[in-house]
């Protein structure tokens, strides 16, 4: 019987004030989610738009990094209705 794949879900609330904050700290529990990711043999982190891994380019890399560090493939699923697409 074929595995059905593992996916683990990735949310995050976007806050002004931790824009200053350095990504470690960030984006600590994308990072834990990784690591716990990886461990649990998930097949990929799913995440619905891209700016949950990272409020900047330099973010969005990092994240893109330590994903591929830990080859753990990243699946984007776009909500059917977005609020943010006006």
């Amino acid at each position: 019987m074929k595995k059905k794949p593992l996916g683990v879900a990735w949310a995050r609330e976007w806050n002004p004030n931790v824009q200053n904050i350095p990504y470690e700290q960030k984006f600590a529990a994308f990072i834990k989610t990784i690591d716990q990711a990886k461990a649990s043999n998930a097949d990929f982190i799913v995440i619905v738009e891209p700016w949950v891994i990272g409020d900047t380019h330099d973010e969005i890399i990092e994240s893109l990094s330590r994903l591929a560090a830990a080859n753990m493939p990243l699946r984007i699923v776009r909500r059917r209705i977005n609020p943010y697409a006006n």
